[in-house]
């Protein structure tokens, strides 16, 4: 049975989860801090317990979150004045022996902005500025269904917290699920458009929208068909991203199509859906291929002009990447099943001559203003290991520091620019032991901020980056600079402009304000 929320049943529904405070804060609150912590681990007896004293959101942590079954009379006072069975009605509840159990994933969530991106949170993150939903999707119990709908995980998660979010027009959900990024997207965006392909994702991103009181247009059609001819200012994705033969064993990770072929049919086509100064930020799978380099791989699939930010997060080899997606459907890995699927899988990657498959997400600008045709910034970055921060902020800033970078592309504009380093910079020293004591050997400047990232420097790159405090232009300090160590003025600027260049992308060196603002 798909969900269908009419507008009385929301509202309804919608009164009795405020009511009863059926929000992540409020959720939080009831089980503490070890409850909760414990039922994102799984486990969740001691939700169970903490939850028994708690009255009518107590009910429905149980009923909701914990997949018990909840007496007829409880569930009706927890659910007023939404009936349970306008409930059952609605595609939420089924009937069962002794009273009602839950039928869908119906559970709080807030903005991520802030939250912990481990996916792990059972009430879906921390509220940001008020911001508090509900996510309606298919119960765990159905993960092995062909159409499953998931609810709020870790790659949505991900996807998040990696997402500018800059006020715009017109926003795109490709992909939409159950409906994560299209909720975050109607926070900055006047307009929001999801696409799916998935009858019961729409109808799952439907009745989400409809709890939630929010105004979302949903298409139905594969990848971009629905838009046909459209532009937005921003698009999001979470594609079926899985690499694997070309087969669809379930519609939320598989694209039906052989390898990474989907996400590079994706890549060629999204710049032409973005306006101009447009942003799309999407999740994706590559192979890297014997004899191949992954990013010229990648490369290979962008259309000359755009500015590309490709992150890799993480690599797994073919074992790793067909275990973890077999688990992630809940399959038993010793069963004869999940054996002859997994031997087809691997089967597949060997002919495909695929030495690991790489996860990230990739950040495409179709460019406006003033760009020469052709002139675009692509480049491909690892990232490996956990971030504490979110990437939405960096990636705006990358975003504005590229424009800056191409305004000051000459030589001459950027000797004549003024530079400061960034307030989260820190020079680390290290040194190793000896006979006399330590010895300074190497020292690198480093982002205590975003991504942490770090550049090892010589002593001249220390002196320039110290040099600059936004006072004095770059050529001036470079001038100094070769003055103080008896090098050719020419030369040191040489030297010193690729890595200025790369500080600045990396948010190390910022432009400084103009004297007088």
């Amino acid at each position: 049975m798909l969900p269908h929320l009419s507008p009385a049943t929301a509202d309804a529904l919608r009164t009795a989860l405020l009511r009863a405070g059926y929000t992540t804060d409020g959720v939080r609150a009831l089980l503490g801090q070890s409850a909760h912590a414990a039922l994102g681990r799984g486990e969740v007896e001691p939700a169970f317990r903490s939850s028994r004293d708690g009255g009518e959101l107590g009910v429905l942590v149980r009923l909701l979150l914990l997949g018990a079954v909840e007496p007829d009379a409880a569930v009706a006072a927890a659910l007023a004045p939404l009936a349970p069975a306008d409930a059952a009605a609605a595609g939420l509840l089924r009937a069962v022996p002794g009273g009602w159990a839950a039928a869908l994933d119906l559970r709080p969530y807030g903005d991520t902005s802030d939250a912990d991106i481990s996916g792990g949170d059972p009430s879906g993150g921390a509220a940001d500025g008020g911001a508090d939903w509900w996510v309606l999707s298919d119960l765990d119990q159905r993960r092995q269904e062909r159409d499953h709908v998931t609810g709020v995980g870790a790659a949505s998660l991900t996807l998040a917290a990696a997402t500018p979010r800059r006020a715009v027009g017109s926003l795109l959900d490709l992909g939409t699920g159950c409906g994560v990024q299209a909720l975050h997207a109607t926070r900055h965006a006047r307009a929001v458009t999801g696409t799916d392909l998935a009858p019961r994702a729409l109808a799952m991103a439907r009745a989400t929208f409809a709890l939630n009181g929010l105004d979302v247009e949903l298409l139905e059609g594969p990848w971009l068909e629905p838009v046909a001819g459209r532009r937005f200012d921003q698009i999001v994705s979470n594609p079926p991203f899985v690499p694997g033969p070309a087969r669809v064993d379930y519609v939320y990770r598989d694209s039906g199509q052989d390898g990474d072929a989907a996400l590079a049919a994706l890549l060629r086509a999204l710049p032409e859906h973005l306006e101009p100064g447009g942003v799309a930020q999407l999740l994706g799978s590559w192979l890297h291929v014997r004899g191949e380099d992954w990013p010229d791989r990648v490369r290979s699939w962008l259309p000359a002009g755009v500015d590309a930010w490709v992150v890799q997060r993480e690599v797994a080899d073919p074992a790793l990447h067909v275990g973890t997606w077999q688990r992630d459907a809940g399959l038993d890995l010793t069963s004869p099943a999940a054996r002859e699927q997994a031997a087809a899988w691997l089967d597949w990657m060997e002919r495909a001559r695929v030495e690991a498959v790489g996860f990230g997400f990739v950040t495409l600008r179709r460019p406006g203003g003033a760009r020469r045709d052709g002139e675009s910034t692509v480049v491909f970055e690892d990232l490996p290991g956990d971030v504490e921060d979110p990437l939405g902020p960096e990636v705006e800033g990358w975003l504005d520091r590229v424009d800056w970078l191409h305004a000051h592309a000459d030589d001459r504009a950027l000797l004549g620019a003024r530079l400061a380093v960034a307030p989260s910079v820190v020079l680390e020293t290290y040194a190793e032991p000896g006979t006399e004591g330590w010895t300074e050997v190497g020292s690198a400047v480093a982002r205590l901020d975003g991504p942490r990232w770090r550049h090892e420097v010589d002593g001249p790159a220390a002196a320039l980056l110290a040099g600059c405090q936004g006072a004095l232009p770059l050529g001036e300090l470079v001038e100094l600079l070769a003055f103080a160590h008896d090098r050719p003025t020419d030369e040191l600027a040489a030297a010193a402009l690729p890595a200025v260049r790369e500080f600045v992308r990396h948010g190390v060196l910022l432009p400084a304000p103009e004297p007088g603002r």
